[in-house]
């Protein structure tokens, strides 16, 4: 039998989130550095299935099936292909820098009364996080996927909630009210979506008999299993409707911002970065691989709803007054691109896509962070509270202005490639909403730059005047993020090579074929 890699690479973290919680309440430091070595630990094993991944092999690898529950039909059933890869590497590599950057955010607080914070639960929730996030993108039987799919929302809640932004201008009371209300919202909206599917899921095993992705595709794809057209489109829209929230796509997005707003830098890295991509993941797995003919039949209202989260999300974006309110507006605009690309039904729509989830991952992670460690140092998270930063915290503004460029999509830098990809995907089909959808881009310069001209040039506002600039802890996260997004803006192949055989299979799945060009090349 040959060792459960998948396992071993989702169980990891899941062990080290109990190790973790159980160190005693005065080894605090020790705590941190048991989760920062799981995460390192957990990204070597996903180095190794990024190595054993084969990109010309079967589409599945490095499977594991066992009996789980007979009665059922349910089976312990991992597996992953390109895309799957792609996104476990990005988990992977973004937890190391969100525990490292959220070093002190769980430290004790004193207010008025001594009052502790367990510093020991953060860092085991994110890791409990990690783990929940990864075995959803290895799951390939429907079943095990939807019980991960929700359980991670029980330590998203508790960090949201119990772990909130310290800079607020309202005090610790209002602070902890603001922090409960978003939790909140962030679980009722992904609770409703996770019951609907929930039926859906059901409803699915009443057809096919078992929760198999596999089997199910494949008794669809040789004519041995046969659904009605409209039981396919309910099924469909059930599981849509879960991972548009999750996703998040307009109107379901509400939640975001203030779970954003109200969360540590590093949880909101964690939300936007890493628990968000496993909705646009589903979409691809399971909504086009499930229920192909369903899909085209809601193509057009999709897209018309990604495009609005692209031109929406971004003039919102454009009017915010809170600098993490705006990230988590230019998130639901970005997102709006990669549901765009997902449902665009062409090869270069579908590859943008997928590499826009890791780009976005890396791009908001570097500008969050950076973002964050900012905060920190001011107490406040409006802009109008900063000015002249880049003349007293050089680095920090440097890193600042690479981090806003990603977000923009500048060239040569790892969101440009992908977002082009979906442009070129999108209008080869679909023209017009193209055409509208570069508005986007327009307005992610205006967004990005007027955030970093108000809070970073201009005269020092006296409040900045003795900020200090990057440490070298901050450095470690931040340095890395950098070079990735550069090396990627660059030299994609090493993505593209591994997502692009995975896409070619979706767009079987969907028995969708590229257009071809109005204007043969010249020979």
């Amino acid at each position: 039998m040959s060792f459960p890699l998948l396992t071993a690479t989702a169980a990891l973290p899941a062990v080290g989130a109990v190790a973790t919680a159980a160190v005693p309440a005065a080894r605090r430091t020790a705590a941190k550095w048991l989760a920062l070595l799981v995460s390192l630990a957990t990204l070597a094993l996903a180095v190794t299935v990024l190595v054993r991944f084969d990109p010309g092999g079967a589409r599945y690898q490095l499977t594991e099936s066992h009996a789980w529950i007979k009665n059922f039909g349910v089976r312990y059933e991992l597996g992953v292909d390109g895309i799957a890869v792609a996104l476990i590497a990005l988990t992977a590599v973004l937890i190391p820098f969100i525990v490292l950057a959220g070093w002190h955010d769980a430290d004790p607080l004193e207010m008025g009364s001594r009052r502790w914070r367990p510093t020991q639960g953060f860092f085991a929730l994110i890791l409990a996080v990690e783990a929940m996030v990864l075995i959803s993108f290895e799951s390939t039987d429907v079943f095990l996927f939807y019980i991960f799919f929700e359980a991670m929302l029980i330590p998203m809640y508790f960090l949201i909630g119990g772990f909130g932004d310290r800079a607020h201008a309202q005090g610790e009371k209002a602070a902890s009210t603001q922090r409960s209300y978003a939790a909140v919202k962030f679980l009722l909206y992904n609770l409703v979506g996770g019951l609907i599917m929930l039926a859906a899921v059901i409803g699915l095993y009443v057809v096919a008999g078992n929760f198999s992705l596999q089997e199910i595709a494949h008794a669809r794809a040789n004519g041995s299993l046969h659904m009605a057209t409209s039981t396919e489109r309910w099924l469909f829209l059930g599981f849509f409707f879960a991972f548009a929230v999750k996703a998040p796509l307009w109107p379901l997005h509400t939640w975001l911002p203030n779970a954003m707003q109200e969360s540590t830098a590093p949880v909101a890295v964690l939300i936007t970065a890493v628990v968000d991509k496993v909705g646009t993941f589903a979409m691809l797995r399971f909504c086009l691989q499930l229920f192909p003919q369903a899909s085209k039949w809601a193509t057009p209202v999709i897209l018309v709803l990604a495009l609005i989260s692209i031109i929406y999300g971004a003039l919102l974006a454009v009017g915010q007054r809170d600098i993490k309110r705006l990230v988590a507006y230019a998130s639901i605009s970005h997102f709006g691109f990669i549901i765009m690309g997902i449902f665009a039904m062409t090869s270069q729509g579908q590859s943008g896509a997928t590499l826009y989830m890791v780009n976005h991952g890396i791009s908001t992670a570097a500008l969050m962070l950076v973002a964050g460690f900012l905060i920190s140092r001011r107490g406040s998270r409006l802009i109008a509270d900063y000015g002249g930063v880049q003349k007293v915290a050089p680095v920090l503004a440097g890193t600042f202005l690479i981090g806003g460029l990603a977000t923009l999509s500048l060239p040569g830098l790892a969101p440009f490639v992908s977002e082009f990809l979906v442009l070129v995907g999108t209008f080869t089909r679909y023209p017009a909403i193209g055409i509208i959808a570069t508005f986007g881009i327009v307005l992610a310069a205006l967004y990005t730059l007027v955030l970093y001209q108000r809070t970073m040039t201009g005269p020092v506002k006296p409040e900045v005047s003795a900020m200090p600039d990057l440490r070298a802890r901050e450095l470690v996260v931040v340095a890395p993020l950098i070079v990735l997004l550069i090396f990627l803006g660059v030299y994609p192949k090493p993505v593209t090579d591994i997502v692009n055989p995975a896409v070619k299979q979706t767009m079987s799945d969907v028995h969708k074929t590229d257009p071809k060009p109005s204007v043969e090349a010249a020979k």
